[in-house]
């Protein structure tokens, strides 16, 4: 506890008696009785022979129950262990190494290291490391070619992340760090942790091939990773079809079934091969496991075929694409619960290009942005 305020009352003797009060605070000073705290109580960790010099092997992590100015900073030492200065310890408690390690020459270290608080008079801890040489990288990293399809208002972009790549290595104690070439760090950026690529805002129309590696450190692997931007005109949004999944997520859809549908939805509704077919959006439909697929069909001379023409397309069609998955409803319009006739239904559509969707797998990845239906009786 580290103070209390109390209320002291006066009274007198007197007919009638009178009193007075007052607040009287008391502040319990913090005294050093508490010892800095290792977590864990002992450490191990390893080092591949051949890491260049400062490489960091390990980053100790220190408690104090005391006050803020009877605990950090704390004052780190290695006490024993270190006596050929192989070993270098930071002030933030990071051990790193001062010589190049040889898996012949020692396999494992094991060093004392103190702890010491800046209270007065200083408590101190101790702790063991164990640090363990091991050999080189023997394999190389793997990673999975990725493919991203980006959908977006014209000249709206938001950026954002829009995919991940996903890489292994054989070798157990390997940590695995991500580099985009500089000239393309205008247009993307890649986490060099975790292989996130986060795309900046703005992008135009067009293919972007990024070239992007991933090293552990001895090795360096290129990974072929395409981005695709499609922007979206205007009167796509006034003649699409919906075609409604049933029991599919939307990341299932787009590793799994996308390319196969698209081939096979081509197939159904393409009256010539220089038609174009435009997937806008895909979205959960809320309260449901449901899926929605937005898309329209541009005709070759740059029109679009209308939502009534393309349905019948659909509908003809449709155990064609239930082989691939399966369709639940094909929708132009929502008037599902409304007390109206199909012919007195107006629907529009709006797209939020700032709320932007990805759904990422580790072969494909898809962003699109949210929309809306709004229906209403015209009748």
């Amino acid at each position: 506890i580290s103070g209390y305020s109390l209320v002291i009352q006066a009274r007198d003797s007197g007919t009638p008696p009178l009193s007075s009060s007052v607040t009287v605070n008391v502040d319990i000073s913090d005294v050093n009785d508490n010892s800095p705290v290792f977590t864990p109580a002992n450490y191990t960790a390893v080092i591949q022979e051949n890491k260049p010099v400062g490489t960091s092997i390990l980053q100790l992590v220190v408690t104090d129950k005391d006050s803020f100015h009877n605990g950090p900073p704390f004052t780190f030492t290695i006490l024993t262990g270190n006596e050929e200065e192989e070993f270098t310890l930071d002030p933030h408690g990071v051990l790193r190494s001062a010589v190049i390690f040889k898996h012949m020459v020692a396999t494992e270290y094991v060093l004392c290291v103190q702890a010491k608080d800046s209270g007065k008079p200083q408590q101190v801890s101790h702790t063991y490391v164990q640090v363990r040489v091991i050999e080189e990288s023997i394999h190389k990293p793997t990673a999975i070619p990725l493919e991203i399809f980006i959908v977006t208002m014209e000249d709206d972009f938001p950026g954002g992340v829009i995919g991940k790549i996903h890489a292994t290595d054989q070798d157990v104690y390997d940590v695995l760090t991500y580099t985009l070439k500089s000239e393309q760090k205008s247009l993307f950026k890649v986490n060099n942790h975790d292989g996130k690529i986060i795309a900046l805002g703005g992008l135009d129309n067009g293919k972007y091939v990024l070239n992007v590696s991933v090293s552990d450190g001895r090795f360096q692997v290129p990974i072929d990773v395409v981005v695709h931007v499609e922007q979206l005109l205007q009167e796509m949004l006034q003649n699409t079809v919906t075609i409604r999944f049933e029991n599919i997520s939307p990341e299932d859809f787009v590793g799994l079934h996308m390319h196969g549908f698209r081939r096979t939805l081509r197939n159904a509704v393409l009256s010539q091969k220089q038609d174009s077919l435009h997937i806008i959006s895909i979205q959960p439909v809320a309260g449901s496991n449901q899926l929605d697929m937005l898309f329209a069909v541009q005709m070759h001379n740059g029109g679009f075929y209308k939502p009534a023409y393309l349905i019948q397309k659909l509908t003809n069609a449709r155990r064609h694409l239930e082989n691939v998955i399966r369709i639940s409803a094909i929708l132009e319009k929502n008037c599902s619960g409304l007390d109206c006739q199909e012919q007195h239904c107006e629907q529009s559509l709006s797209i939020d290009s700032h709320s932007l969707m990805t759904y990422s797998t580790a072969r494909i990845s898809f962003v699109c942005p949210r929309f809306y239906r709004n229906v209403r009786c015209m009748c």
